[in-house]
């Protein structure tokens, strides 16, 4: 596990020069199905560097990527990394100073190790299970709340846009007094609540990869992580609730009446 996270986070470092020194610099995305899913020269560089260091430090342990898909065996072995080289590429492409590279190692329970670069705020986010969850190498612990009133939640758009519900969820946030937010990385939503800046963040569909990091750092701060029936599970089939411990009932309440 010390292994796992020293090279995890070293791939973070590289990941923070590349995405800062090319962010917003003409960068020709490849649009697929909308602009919330471009792919861009530097996705595929940083993809291939990950998997070219993880397959020579773990060999045997497969790697699923957002680029380049599964490794043979992915589906099937006891451990498996995630990596999203760029989580919020839209805004990696247009210069807005939010986006991040998740990397994680998964087992059958869910995130071992999880690390999340924040490159804009120069910030690297680790957590392994049962080690508890640090910033640039500063343990974090999460303050639970007793209410949602004054709170950020956040929350995404799907691959397609909006989702089913997505404004009644905003309006049943805003009249418990609580603001919603919509900032283009599902990685740095999760990692917004480990860190206390936010109550909670929704995510009514995601990728395995786009999430694992920031998951296990959710996780280790103190956060719980509900799929949209209340069960508490780590990563969820479709989608997740992460939350301070306080509130999670509420939030999960506003999400569960708001797609009927």
């Amino acid at each position: 596990m010390s292994r796992a996270l020293e090279v995890a986070g070293r791939l973070a470092n590289d990941a923070t020069d590349v995405i800062t020194a090319t962010a917003g610099r003409g960068a020709q995305p490849d649009p697929k199905d909308s602009p919330f899913d471009w792919v861009t020269d530097t996705d595929r560089i940083l993809e291939r560097h990950t998997r070219r260091v993880l397959t020579a430090e773990f060999p045997g342990i497969p790697v699923v990527g957002g680029e380049f898909g599964a490794d043979h065996g992915a589906d099937v072995a006891e451990y498996r990394w995630v990596v999203d080289p760029v989580d919020g590429t839209a805004n990696y492409v247009a210069g807005v100073p939010w986006c991040a590279y998740s990397l994680a190692l998964i087992d059958a329970s869910g995130p071992v190790v999880g690390v999340v670069a924040d490159p804009y705020r120069a910030q690297i986010y680790a957590a392994a299970r049962g080690r508890g969850a640090r910033a640039n190498g500063k343990p974090i612990t999460l303050t639970d709340r007793c209410g949602t009133a004054g709170a950020i939640v956040c929350t995404e758009l799907t691959r397609k846009g909006v989702w089913p519900g997505m404004g009644q969820f905003i309006e049943r946030a805003a009249a418990a007094h609580a603001g919603v937010r919509v900032l283009g990385s599902a990685a740095l939503a999760i990692a917004q609540v480990a860190l206390g800046h936010a109550a909670a963040a929704v995510l009514h569909s995601y990728r395995e990869w786009d999430v694992a990091g920031s998951v296990a750092l959710a996780i280790e701060a103190g956060a719980v992580v509900l799929d949209r029936h209340g069960e508490d599970t780590a990563l969820p089939v479709d989608a997740l609730l992460v939350a301070a411990p306080g509130v999670a009932d509420e939030v999960l309440g506003w999400w569960r009446e708001s797609v009927g």
